[in-house]
């Protein structure tokens, strides 16, 4: 199954609504469905859109971690707490609920992400900022991933 990829420039509408990109709609209708889950992001100040199995798969993995622990709590707290189910309308656009727009700062111009299995949504300038090459250890980040087999 094709997963999600590329960056796309959108803004989101006086409504609260943001335009999905015409290549992650035909996946979504082609693989999955117009149905999905609109949450914050555990660690990052940006919403992540999944299609309805990637986020039941989600679900699957957190139920299955202790709830005792605080990283888990966490998950719990932000990404569960937080989802809202959406869909997209006839003009392929979804409607962002406001709390989750204040919550991640979403407003104005935004970054549409494909993450393989998930949409992520940025405001445009938090999003310029977390991939400022000039504030992260390269060298770091190499070696990690060559670690990790990548």
């Amino acid at each position: 199954m094709p997963g999600f990829k590329g960056k796309y420039y959108n803004a989101v509408d006086p409504k609260g609504r943001v335009m999905i990109p015409a290549a992650f709609r035909s996946i979504l209708t082609t693989n999955y469905s117009t149905q999905m889950v609109i949450t914050l992001s555990t660690f990052d100040d940006c919403l992540h859109l999944y299609p309805i199995p990637e986020w039941e798969g989600f679900e699957d993995k957190v139920k299955k971690l202790p709830k005792s622990s605080d990283a888990v709590q966490l998950v719990l707290r932000r990404e569960v707490a937080s989802a809202h189910d959406c869909e997209l309308d006839r003009q392929g656009r979804i409607l962002i609920p406001a709390s989750l727009r204040e919550d991640a700062g979403i407003d104005g111009e935004v970054v549409v992400v494909g993450q393989i299995d998930k949409i992520a949504l940025w405001n445009r300038e938090k999003w310029d900022e977390v991939n400022d090459l000039s504030r992260i250890d390269r060298k770091a980040y190499m070696k990690e991933l060559a670690e990790l087999g990548f």
